[in-house]
């Protein structure tokens, strides 16, 4: 399984999760666990997610979800799930 980490910020508007769902199905990405909130008007989601079946190179997702969020007015990351627990390790 190829996990990865992807975080969606912003202000809140209609269909950031249609748009970022979207593209994850539509690249047979398979949403493992996630979570959503609105703060104040920002909106901030948090999901974990299988890359396993992508046709695509990771790199090439990665830009590619990037792209998507400033097309709707929000910041995508994603990185891959071992790098993403590095970096929290304490």
């Amino acid at each position: 399984m190829n996990k990865t980490v992807i975080t969606v910020v912003g202000k809140d508007t209609v269909g950031i999760i249609a748009k970022v769902c979207t593209y994850l199905s539509e690249n047979k990405i398979n949403i493992l666990d996630i979570s959503q909130t609105i703060v104040q008007g920002y909106f901030t989601m948090m999901m974990i997610a299988d890359y396993s079946a992508a046709d695509k190179d990771f790199v090439t997702l990665a830009e590619e979800l990037k792209a998507t969020g400033n097309d709707i007015g929000v910041e995508i990351r994603m990185q891959k799930s071992e790098i993403f627990d590095n970096m929290h390790r304490i």
